[in-house]
C-alpha cells in the first residue's frame, strides 16, 4: 500500500508547491509583457526589391562586340575583294588594299597606347585577315597564270614571315594573335611546295615531318604560352599525319629500297620525338614522346628486316630491336625520362610479340579437344597432327618459340625492381612452359615423343610447386593442370596412350599430394585422373558401362579413406568433393542396368555411412540412408515388385530407429519429429492402396497395424502415433463398412434419413455443453502427451 504522510506534513508540502507555481507564473508573465512591448515597437517594413543580377560581365559584352565587328568587317572586305574588285583600276585597287590593310595593322598601335587591348586584338585580327585577302587579290589580278599550289606555298611563307615580324615589333609585341597565326601559316609552305613540284609520297611525308620538327622546336624554345600551345598542337597533329604516312609506306614497300626509305622517315620521326623528350622541361609529355620514339625506331628497323627476310622472322626481328632498347637503361648520359620511356617502349614491343604467339598456343592447348569425338580412332603421325584435329596450323608459327623464350629471358634477367621481380619470374615461368608446350608441334616431332615431352613438363611443373613463393607455386600448379589436361586430350587418339598417360598422371599427382601445400589441388586431380583411368580400363576390356561403374567406385572408396587420414587438413574437403563427384559418375554409368545400379547405390551408401562415422561428418548419415533406400527401391523395381509396402517399409524402419535414438538422446523432442515421418512413410501409401484394393488382406493387415500403433501411442502417451494410427484405423474401418452402410441406407424408407438427422441434431444440441467439456478434456490429455 502507498505510504501517506501525516496531514500536517502533507499540507506543508502542498503550500510549498503552490508557492513555486506562483513564482514561475510571475516570471513567465513578465517575460510575455516584454516580448509584446518589443513586437509593438518593431514596425514591419516591406522588403526592398533586389536589383536585377546581370547575366554577363562588361568585358564579355565588350569582347563579343569587338569580335562581331571584326567578323563583319572581314566579311565586307572579302565581298569587296571577290565582287567589287573588277570595278576599279590598278591604281584604285592598290590604293584601296594598301590603305585598308595598313590602317587595320596600324590601328592596334594606337589602341595599345590608350590601353584598349581588346580593341587592338580585334582590329589586328581584321588586319591579318585582310592580308590573306590581299594575297588572294594579288593572285587573281596579276598572277592568274602562276600555279595555284606553288603560289599558295609562297604566299603562306610570306604571310608567316610578315605576321611574325608584325608580332615581334616593339609597338605590337603586346598582341597575342599575330604570332600564333604566323605559326599556323607556317604549317603549309613545305607540304604545298612538295605538292606543287609533284613530289612522290616519300618527299611529301618528309616535308610533313620537317614541319612537325619545326613545330616541336618552336614549342621547346618559345616561352609565350599561346605560341607554345599552338606549336604543340601543330607538332602532334602534323607529326601524327607524317608518322601514319611513313608507316603506310613501310607496310606497302615492295622491296628493300622502298622499305629503307620508309624506315628513314620513321627514324626521322623517332629523332624528332627523342629530341622533344630530351629537351622538354618535364611533365607527362617527355615520357610519352620517349615511348613513341622507341616504338618508331623498332617499326623502322622491323620494316627493313621484313623486306629482307621471310614473314615468319618479322616479329622476332622487331622483338630483337625492342629488347635492344633496354640498353638505354645502362646509358647514364640519357635523361631519366628518356630511359624510362625506352623501357616502356620495349615492354610494349614484347607484349605485342607475345600476343602474336597466342594463336599457336591456342591451337596447341585447345586443338586436342577435337579427339573427344574421335576417341581411339588411331594415333596421328606427329605432334602437329595431334593438335590440328579440327583447327588449321597458324602461318609463321615457327618463330613463336623464339619469341616466347626471348621474352622469358628478359623477364627473368632484366627486371630487377624489388616489387616486380617475383612477378617477372612468374611470367617467365609461364612463358617458358608455353614454349615447351608448343615446341613439339612446331618442330613436328613424332607423336609418342610429343607425349613424352608433355609428361616431362607436367612432372617439372609439379616439382616446381615445391617452391616457397606463393605466386610461383600457384603458377606452377596452374601450368601442371593445363599441361596435364592437354596431355590427356592428345592421348585420346590411341588406346594404349590413354591408359599409359592416365596411369602416369595419377601417379604424378598422387606423389605431389604428399606436400601439404599442394594437396588441396593435386589430390582431387589425382582422384579425377584415377576415375578416368578406371573408365578407360573398363572400356578397353569391352565392359558394359554398368560394369565399369563398379571399377570407378574404387575411387570414392580411396577418397573416403584418404579424407579420414587427412582429417583437419585443407585438402579434406576437396578430396571429399572429388570422391562424391566420382560416385555420381559411377551412378551415371550404371543407370542403364537397374540391378547393377542398385548395387552401385548400395555401395555408395556404405561409403557414405563410413564417412558418417567420422566426427564432424554425421550429416553424411542422411545421404547414406537415402542411398540405401534408393538402392532398395531400384532393386524392387528390377524385380517388378508393385506392392507399395515393399518400398515404404525400408524407409519406415530406419526412420523409426533414428527417431527412437533421438528420443533417448533428447527426451523433450516432439513425437511428430521423431516418429511422424517414419509412420507416415508407410501408413499413408498403404491407406491409399487399401482404398483401391478390392481384397480384404491389405485392409485387415493395415487396420491391425494402425490399431497397434494407436495402442502404443496411448500406452506411451505419444501424440503422433496416436493421431496417425487412429486416423488410419478410422479411415480403413470406414472403407470396409461403406458397402454395408449403403445397403442399410437403401433398405430404409425415404423419411428415415431426415428423421435420423433431426434426432442427431437434437441429441447434439441437448448435450452441447457436455461435449465441449469432453473435448476440453481430450485436448488437455493430448497436450500432456509428448
Amino acid at each position: 500500500m502507498t505510504h501517506l504522510p501525516p496531514p500536517a506534513e502533507e499540507l506543508r508540502l502542498l503550500d510549498a508547491e503552490l508557492r513555486q507555481l506562483d513564482a514561475r507564473r510571475t516570471q513567465l508573465l513578465t517575460r510575455r509583457a516584454w516580448l509584446v512591448a518589443t513586437l509593438r515597437q518593431t514596425r514591419p517594413q516591406a522588403p526592398s526589391a533586389a536589383p536585377p543580377r546581370p547575366e554577363t560581365t562588361a568585358p564579355g559584352v565588350q569582347n563579343v562586340l569587338l569580335v562581331l565587328g571584326g567578323v563583319l568587317l572581314t566579311l565586307a572586305a572579302a565581298v569587296f575583294t571577290l565582287v567589287s574588285w573588277g570595278h576599279l583600276g590598278i591604281a584604285g585597287r592598290a590604293l584601296v588594299l594598301g590603305a585598308v590593310t595598313l590602317a587595320a595593322l596600324a590601328a592596334p598601335v594606337v589602341s595599345l597606347r590608350r590601353g584598349l587591348r581588346s580593341t587592338a586584338e580585334s582590329v589586328a585580327g581584321l588586319g591579318l585577315a585582310l592580308s590573306v585577302l590581299d594575297a588572294y587579290a594579288l593572285y587573281a589580278a596579276a598572277l592568274a597564270g602562276v600555279d595555284g599550289t606553288g603560289y599558295a606555298s609562297a604566299a603562306s611563307a610570306v604571310l608567316a614571315v610578315v605576321w611574325s615580324a608584325y608580332g615581334l615589333l616593339p609597338a605590337t609585341s603586346a598582341l597575342r594573335l599575330p604570332l600564333p597565326c604566323a605559326l599556323t601559316a607556317a604549317q603549309f609552305p613545305l607540304p604545298l611546295c612538295a605538292l606543287a613540284v609533284d613530289a612522290g609520297p616519300y618527299t611529301m611525308t618528309a616535308a610533313v615531318l620537317v614541319t612537325a620538327g619545326f613545330d616541336a622546336a618552336v614549342a621547346l624554345r618559345v616561352v609565350t604560352k599561346s605560341v607554345r600551345i599552338t606549336a604543340m598542337a601543330g607538332a602532334y597533329a602534323v607529326g601524327g599525319c607524317g608518322v601514319l604516312a611513313a608507316a603506310w609506306l613501310s607496310l606497302a614497300a615492295g622491296g628493300p629500297a622502298a622499305a629503307a626509305r620508309a624506315g628513314v622517315l620513321l627514324l626521322f620521326a623517332a629523332a624528332i620525338a627523342l629530341g622533344a623528350a630530351w629537351q622538354s622541361p618535364g611533365g607527362k609529355h617527355p615520357l610519352g614522346l620517349a615511348v613513341a620514339s622507341g616504338l618508331l625506331t623498332v617499326g623502322a628497323l622491323g620494316g627493313v628486316v621484313r623486306s629482307w627476310t621471310p614473314g615468319m622472322w618479322t616479329v622476332p626481328a622487331c622483338l630483337a630491336c625492342g629488347i635492344a632498347l633496354l640498353a638505354a637503361l645502362r646509358a647514364g648520359w640519357l635523361p631519366d625520362r628518356v630511359r624510362v620511356g625506352f623501357a616502356w617502349a620495349s615492354g610494349v614491343v614484347q607484349a605485342l610479340a607475345v600476343l602474336w604467339t597466342l594463336p599457336v598456343v591456342a591451337v596447341v592447348t585447345l586443338g586436342p579437344a577435337g579427339w573427344l569425338g574421335r576417341v581411339w580412332s588411331g594415333a596421328p603421325a606427329d605432334a602437329r597432327a595431334a593438335v590440328t584435329v579440327e583447327a588449321p596450323w597458324p602461318p609463321g608459327a615457327s618463330g613463336a618459340p623464339l619469341v616466347l623464350v626471348a621474352v622469358a629471358v628478359v623477364l627473368a634477367l632484366a627486371v630487377r625492381a624489388q616489387g616486380w621481380r617475383a612477378r617477372a619470374r612468374t611470367g617467365a615461368l609461364g612463358l617458358g612452359a608455353a614454349t615447351a608446350l608448343i615446341l613439339p608441334a612446331v618442330l613436328d616431332i613424332p607423336y609418342v615423343a610429343g607425349l613424352l615431352v608433355q609428361v616431362v613438363l607436367t612432372a617439372a611443373a609439379l616439382y616446381l610447386c615445391r617452391t616457397a613463393v606463393p605466386a610461383a607455386r600457384t603458377a606452377a600448379l596452374v601450368l601442371a593442370l593445363v599441361i596435364s589436361a592437354c596431355l590427356t586430350l592428345v592421348s585420346l587418339a590411341s588406346q594404349s596412350a590413354t591408359l599409359v598417360v592416365l596411369s602416369v598422371l595419377t601417379a604424378l599427382f598422387a606423389a605431389a599430394s604428399w606436400q601439404p601445400a599442394m594437396a588441396p589441388v593435386t589430390a582431387p586431380a589425382a582422384l579425377g585422373y584415377a576415375a578416368a583411368l578406371a573408365s578407360a580400363t573398363g572400356a578397353a576390356a569391352d565392359w558394359a558401362p554398368a560394369r565399369v561403374a563398379l571399377l570407378v567406385l574404387a575411387v570414392p572408396v580411396a577418397a573416403a579413406l584418404l579424407a579420414a587420414r587427412l582429417d583437419g587438413s585443407r585438402a579434406t574437403v576437396p578430396v571429399e568433393v572429388a570422391g562424391a563427384a566420382t560416385g555420381v559418375l559411377a551412378v551415371g554409368l550404371a543407370v542403364t542396368e537397374p540391378p547393377l545400379l542398385a548395387l552401385v547405390l548400395a555401395l555408395c551408401g556404405v561409403i557414405a555411412a563410413g564417412t558418417a562415422l567420422r566426427p564432424g561428418r554425421r550429416r553424411a548419415g542422411y545421404a547414406a540412408t537415402a542411398l540405401f533406400v534408393l538402392a532398395a527401391w531400384v532393386r524392387l523395381a528390377a524385380w517388378e515388385v508393385a506392392t507399395p509396402e515393399a518400398y515404404t517399409l525400408p524407409v519406415t524402419v530406419p526412420a523409426l530407429v533414428v527417431g527412437a535414438l533421438r528420443l533417448r538422446r533428447d527426451p523433450q523432442a516432439s513425437s511428430w519429429a521423431a516418429h511422424g515421418p517414419g509412420l507416415a512413410a508407410t501408413l499413408v501409401p498403404s491407406l491409399v492402396a487399401a482404398w483401391g484394393d478390392p481384397g480384404w488382406t491389405r485392409p485387415l493387415l493395415l487396420g491391425a497395424a494402425a490399431l497397434l500403433v494407436t495402442l502404443l501411442g496411448a500406452r506411451h502417451r505419444l501424440q503422433a502415433p496416436l493421431v496417425l494410427g487412429g486416423t488410419v484405423l478410422a479411415l480403413v474401418t470406414l472403407h470396409e463398412l461403406a458397402p454395408y452402410v449403403v445397403q442399410v441406407t437403401g433398405a430404409l424408407p425415404r423419411w428415415a434419413p431426415p428423421a435420423l438427422a433431426g434426432l442427431l441434431l437434437l441429441a447434439l444440441g441437448a448435450t452441447y455443453e457436455q461435449r465441449l467439456r469432453d473435448v476440453r478434456r481430450v485436448r488437455e490429455v493430448l497436450g500432456r502427451m509428448n
